[in-house]
């Protein structure tokens, strides 16, 4: 299961994103926001992690007007790796070399299509451990 969600400023991304979820299969939890007026992405990345940290998810996407946000946000919750991807290089490795679990972009920032891809690349690339895991492991214990 996927958890999804955005500001005002990643709306029409995160419709965008929700429609190649369903086309792909793919179960997921839109967390909000249903429209474009303000909203703080802090209360959606809030929600968003605190479905993949409960075991809820196995991972979450967020989607602000840069991404830089979210993913500021994300990372201060404890267990959570978020990667903010722009391109599909950066979305493959993050998930194969840092175990990431959430996946920020920018609804301004990148187009529709390379956005899917980015999708893509994320959800169906798994981490390769071995030496990874190590440092992975380094990272976490960083939270302590």
């Amino acid at each position: 299961m996927i958890a999804i969600g955005c500001d005002h400023g990643g709306f029409e991304l995160k419709t965008i994103i929700i429609e190649y979820l369903k086309e792909n299969g793919y179960d997921y939890t839109d967390c909000g926001t249903y429209d474009e007026n303000s909203i703080d992405y802090p209360d959606i990345a809030k929600v968003v992690c605190s479905k993949v940290t409960d075991g809820i998810c196995d991972k979450g996407i967020l989607i602000c007007g840069t991404g830089i946000g979210m993913n500021m946000c994300a990372n201060k919750h404890a267990g959570i790796r978020a990667a903010q991807c722009h391109d599909t290089f950066s979305a493959k490795m993050t998930r194969q070399h840092n175990d990431a679990n959430v996946l920020t972009m920018g609804g301004r920032v990148i187009g529709c299509e390379l956005a899917k891809d980015i999708v893509k690349e994320f959800l169906t690339n798994d981490f390769l451990g071995g030496r990874h895991e190590v440092r992975v492991n380094k990272m976490m214990s960083l939270e302590n």
